[in-house]
């Protein structure tokens, strides 16, 4: 993997983990409610269900480009549409109330609830897999462009989260606040919806 594309894999990875989704809403509900080391143990569970799909992820994609290299193109470019109707979403959700539900939520189990959540949900897989390829080359072999990919995609996970626990369990009041959440919701949308279209843009010009 070349320098240049694996800093853009660096940076769009932090943007895309920072935003607000079900991992992040479920770190700062437990930090909220428990305080920040929970919610830290809460991003250890998930940063280790990220890393069975990522794995999950990367034996697929993996098969398809030595299968039907000319399908991986036409993935990447589904890819880049889809973290784009990401990016709308997300902005459009803002507007809905702001829950935090941890109500069935013990202190022993953030761990067990983070892996669980994460593991299990469709979604980050999907996500993962129109993500990833972006910063795929079809020239070289793909087993050794996953050696940098995967280590990096999950510390970036585990620091960025981490970030949010330590926020929200320092500021909580500022986080359940509707108008302030809204604010960083639509902020990440824009972000991801940016980030969607300078992807397909870059695939245009390869």
């Amino acid at each position: 993997m070349e320098l240049h594309i694996y800093l853009a894999f660096v940076v769009a990875t932090t943007i895309m983990i920072a935003l607000p989704g079900p991992s992040v809403l479920l770190t700062v509900a437990h930090s909220i409610s428990f305080g920040w080391k929970h919610g830290i143990s809460t991003v250890a569970g998930a940063t280790m269900g990220i890393a069975v799909q990522l794995i999950v992820a990367a034996i697929g994609l993996t098969s398809l480009l030595n299968v039907v290299a000319g399908a991986f193109e036409w993935l990447r470019w589904a890819g880049a549409a889809y973290l784009v109707y990401l990016g709308i979403k997300q902005w459009r959700s803002a507007s809905k109330p702001l829950e935090f539900d941890t109500s069935a939520v013990s202190k022993k189990n953030v761990f067990v609830q983070g892996l669980i959540t994460t593991i299990f949900n469709p979604k980050s897989l999907i996500f993962i897999a129109a993500f990833l390829p972006q910063f795929i080359d079809v020239a070289r072999p793909p087993g050794l462009q996953f050696i940098f990919i995967v280590p990096t995609f999950l510390v970036i996970t585990f620091t960025v989260t981490s970030v949010w626990a330590l926020i929200a369990g320092n500021i909580r009041g500022f986080l359940q606040s509707q108008r302030a959440f809204q604010s960083v919701s639509r902020v990440a949308g824009g972000l991801m919806i940016i980030a969607g279209v300078g992807l397909a843009l870059a695939r245009r010009n390869n």
